[in-house]
């Protein structure tokens, strides 16, 4: 019996490690913009249950530009990233391949995965709010972001990061161009302070009284609370209480964690028996206590930290709709002078 084991590669000795020895022993080959370890718990667990071993390839950047060149002796069997327009433009880029799978398909709500089965969600990320608790709010939509009771008390990072991008071209999805300017422009006059560093530091300026309320993700709460950012940033968790925003009639945004078949993925079924295992229970309550983010099955566990925020309700809209709007919303951004 072949020995179970997880590698992680990286650079021309990891890729050239791969092409050779992928298709004899039929192991899956990842390239991912996840930092490794963050997914090492779930591949052990999968190389354990299954005897497929599992090999990695870190690119921060240029997954696309990397396959491309590889052409069809690509070795990559899944292309994982952690933002749902990156995934995408693989699969726009005909990247990807279509998989079908009932257990997939099963699992994960529609809007959360291609129609054709080209890109599928594992997990997620809340677009939340960060609250004074001195307040005591206990609902929030994002239409709100721009109601003047709010003016010079809100804090928020960069309109072009890609989390706010997400953010701005989902409001565009729902309520158009010229809508999502005049909301955006009041989410500006909004602000307490530039809109600049990262999401925990809306924490932090709401416990030192910069703000009251704060856009963020729902995984830096349990960063923060669970000690594992530092002291301080425990102290910043504490301070604040969070709600999970909605639309209007929908649900709450999401970003996610996903992962599509290559185009010319070697190792096909061990490829698809990998995504099926990554959206069982078992898998996700791995991720779930690894990364504080919700899991993609509603039958999951969700982390201890992150349920106390409230059941998390996705909004409906696909993330394929949202998609065309990511460009806009960054020239939405400037247009309003949001970071100015």
């Amino acid at each position: 019996m072949r020995k179970k084991s997880f590698k992680v590669c990286s650079g021309l000795a990891g890729l050239f490690a791969l092409s050779a020895a992928a298709p004899a022993m039929a192991d899956v080959n990842i390239y991912t913009t996840r930092e490794p370890g963050l997914i090492q718990p779930l591949l052990e667990a999968f190389t354990a249950s299954t005897g497929v071993a599992v090999n990695t390839v870190f690119l921060q950047d240029g997954i696309a530009e990397r396959v491309r060149a590889e052409g069809e002796s690509s070795p990559a069997d899944i292309l994982m990233t952690v933002d749902f327009g990156a995934l995408i433009d693989l699969t726009t880029q005909g990247l990807t391949q279509p998989v079908e799978s009932e257990i997939l398909e099963a699992v994960i709500p529609p809007a959360l995965r291609g129609e054709d089965g080209s890109w599928f969600a594992l997990s997620l990320r809340a677009r939340v709010l960060y609250v004074n608790p001195e307040l005591g709010l206990t609902e929030f939509t994002y239409e709100q972001l721009d109601d003047e009771e709010w003016r010079d008390r809100l804090c928020i990072r960069s309109g072009q990061h890609p989390y706010n991008t997400a953010m701005i071209a989902s409001y565009i999805a729902h309520y158009g161009e010229e809508a999502a300017e005049a909301w955006l422009a009041g989410v500006k006059d909004n602000q307490a302070r530039p809109a600049t560093g990262g999401d925990r530091d809306g924490a932090r300026d709401i416990a030192a009284g910069i703000c009251d309320i704060a856009v963020a993700n729902s995984y830096y709460v349990g960063l923060m609370r669970s000690g594992a950012g530092g002291p301080d940033q425990q102290t910043w968790g504490d301070a604040i209480d969070v709600i999970l925003p909605t639309f209007e009639g929908g649900g709450t945004i999401v970003n996610i964690t996903g992962a599509s078949v290559a185009r010319h993925s070697p190792n096909r079924d061990e490829a698809i028996q990998l995504l099926e295992y990554l959206v069982s229970d078992e898998a996700q309550r791995i991720y779930a206590e690894a990364n504080y983010e919700y899991p993609v099955a509603a039958t999951a566990v969700v982390h201890p930290i992150i349920a106390e925020l409230g059941d998390l309700q996705p909004d409906e809209m696909s993330l394929d709709e949202i998609l065309p709007f990511r460009t806009l919303a960054s020239e939405l951004v400037d247009r309003v002078g949001f970071d100015n």
